[in-house]
């Protein structure tokens, strides 16, 4: 298929193929092959013979796109545009969304941060993987009548509500980390928290405590589990650093700050990206009942269970491709495509279909509520490979 304009100057995602004085318009993915177009209307036209002029310099369409007049506003071929402009043009349909010249800052990260490489697990495309041969059961464990459960937004009693993360440069002062539970299976400190680091669930909190930074200069990545200040340092039960130009994974059999032995910043949602209609990357959910077992990209379990049909560490669900989204907020239908794209990794032990994400005083806590309509039985989990003992 051609590559076929976008029209418009006052306006953008229509295209043209005219005959005597009548276009067809739909909206779509326009630029790329392997895409089936409908037109949904004709109308008429007022084609005319413009001239254009780049900073004083005229330079001409190819003869079969020529601009038109419709109610009082003038179209023209947008890529033909741009490029005369030196800027590229491209479009997402996944968002309908164009892009002319550089993009917004990638979405699956803070501040164009590289979160892993883009062949690591946490950011491949799995929406074509094999459905587990197990898959109804591992459903039925978890809770197929249960709703996904968006633990994160606004203030929670008092406290940011999520597991909030934060941002250094390459010169934060490193401090001494104390490891008073799983110092064997953790990465030796110093790291560079500031004393100030928000904790989850706020520093009185009896949860999980975890500590994330995020060194944007060295693209480092440091999570802390149970974490408290200890007089010029923190004092945690786990911890881990993660290179974030690394596939590394944890030793076999390792914990990290999550019970899968998995980095936890990759898979929270975050406003930022929830909000610009595109999340890239896999997100963290935990589940009541885990079997003792792992699969790729887990390294760690915490289950003496050997039910086979609990769903271990790792396991990956994926929405279902034939899951109506067109009824949820843009927002919420940003996080339903990435469980459909990239799919869910269960991460904890914790409640059923509870999705990790990061706290920002911007969240719709009504809207976030409307994820609960989503039921377990609208997933099926993905084959990734085989669960490790």
């Amino acid at each position: 298929m051609r590559s076929i304009p976008i029209w418009g100057v006052n306006k953008v995602g229509k295209w043209g193929n005219w005959k005597a004085g009548t276009v067809g318009f739909v909206c779509g993915a326009i630029f790329f092959s392997g895409i089936t177009f409908a037109a949904t209307s004709t109308i008429k036209v007022d084609f005319r013979d413009i001239h254009y002029y780049f900073d004083g310099t005229n330079k001409q369409p190819p003869k079969d796109l020529k601009g038109f007049m419709y109610k009082n506003t003038t179209y023209v071929p947008l890529r033909f545009a741009a490029e005369s402009l030196g800027k590229t043009v491209k479009w997402v349909d996944s968002t309908s969304s164009i892009y002319i010249g550089a993009k917004p800052e990638e979405t699956a990260n803070p501040s164009g941060l590289q979160v892993f490489p883009k062949d690591n697990a946490w950011n491949t495309d799995i929406s074509k993987y094999p459905v587990h041969a197990n898959s109804k059961n591992f459903i039925a464990s978890i809770g197929s009548g249960l709703g996904v459960h968006a633990d994160f937004g606004k203030v929670w009693d008092n406290s940011p509500f999520g597991i909030p993360y934060t941002v250094v440069n390459g010169d934060q002062a490193k401090v001494e980390v104390k490891f008073t539970d799983y110092g064997d299976e953790s990465d030796p400190g110093p790291y560079p928290i500031p004393m100030n680091a928000p904790i989850e669930g706020g520093s009185d909190s009896s949860g999980d405590r975890h500590v994330i930074v995020v060194d944007k200069d060295n693209l480092m990545l440091y999570e802390l589990y149970n974490a408290r200040p200890s007089g010029e340092g923190w004092t945690a039960s786990s911890g881990a650093k993660w290179n974030l130009k690394s596939n590394a994974q944890r030793p076999r059999n390792w914990t990290s700050a999550d019970a899968a032995g998995l980095p936890i910043f990759p898979g929270l949602v975050r406003y930022d990206e929830a909000s610009s209609g595109e999340i890239n990357h896999a997100l963290r959910f935990t589940v009541s009942k885990t079997q003792a077992g792992f699969v790729f990209p887990a390294s760690h379990y915490a289950s003496s269970s050997t039910d086979p049909n609990l769903p271990p560490m790792g396991l990956r669900l994926r929405l279902r491709q034939d899951f109506d989204v067109s009824g949820y907020s843009r927002t919420n239908q940003a996080i339903l495509n990435a469980l459909k794209k990239y799919g869910m990794i269960v991460a904890d032990n914790g409640s059923s279909l509870y999705l990790s994400g990061a706290p920002d005083p911007r969240w719709d806590d009504d809207d976030l509520r409307n994820l609960g309509k989503i039921k377990g039985a609208d997933f099926e989990v993905v084959d990734t490979g085989k669960i490790e003992k």
